[in-house]
């Protein structure tokens, strides 16, 4: 019996090494990348017109530009995201993949420009790790490749089944603009940030 308690202590130790480990290489990946996209996002959009937050006012045009993409050493990125409340600022690739994740937050599904932007990150303290101490009322900001930024505002922090992709993407219906997303330790639910566009 002490036997296996040893070995199950050294596994555990050796899982914490290893996430300890990947959450570094994320964050200095992350780091790196997000100097290199700040380095070629123009400061101020060049032709988008009309207010972020009324999706009618995009021309195709536009919403073309919008979805712009920048690679940087052969990742894709469709901007960064800034939660000034966490103290993180992250480069967002464009497409998921578990790969991806091992780098920095992705773009799960949607797009800012149609209100309906949805971001996964791994729960790395560098990355979406401390989500949970998010609270109504701060603020997010994504800031798309072609240089537009979208200010949100947290309406919701919650916890669902990691099972439940329809729960995911119930803020479709016009609910939230933006949802975060990580797991939790356990991985079996996702800490789950709902954020509305911030009409100015």
């Amino acid at each position: 019996m002490v036997a296996v308690g040893v070995l199950m202590i050294i596994a555990a130790l050796g899982i914490v090494v290893s996430n300890t480990m990947e959450s570094r290489r994320a964050a200095r990946y992350s780091a790196e990348a997000l100097e290199k996209l700040k380095d070629v996002i123009p400061a101020e959009p060049s032709s988008l017109s009309g207010t972020p937050d009324n999706d009618d006012l995009f021309s195709d045009t536009e919403r073309a530009e919008e979805t712009e993409t920048i690679e940087i050493d052969g990742y894709t990125y469709c901007g960064y995201i800034s939660v000034e409340p966490l103290g993180i600022e992250l480069p967002v690739a464009d497409s998921f993949s578990y790969a991806g994740l091992k780098r920095s937050p992705c773009r799960y599904s949607g797009a800012a420009g149609n209100n309906d932007l949805i971001i996964a990150a791994h729960n790395y303290s560098s990355h979406f790790g401390r989500l949970y101490e998010l609270s109504p009322g701060e603020q997010i900001v994504f800031t798309s490749a072609s240089g537009r930024k979208y200010r949100y505002k947290v309406v919701d922090v919650e916890v669902i089944d990691g099972g439940d992709a329809e729960r995911m993407f119930s803020g479709a219906s016009g609910e939230w603009d933006m949802t975060l997303f990580t797991c939790t330790l356990s991985g079996r639910s996702r800490v789950t940030v709902r954020a509305k566009l911030i009409t100015e």
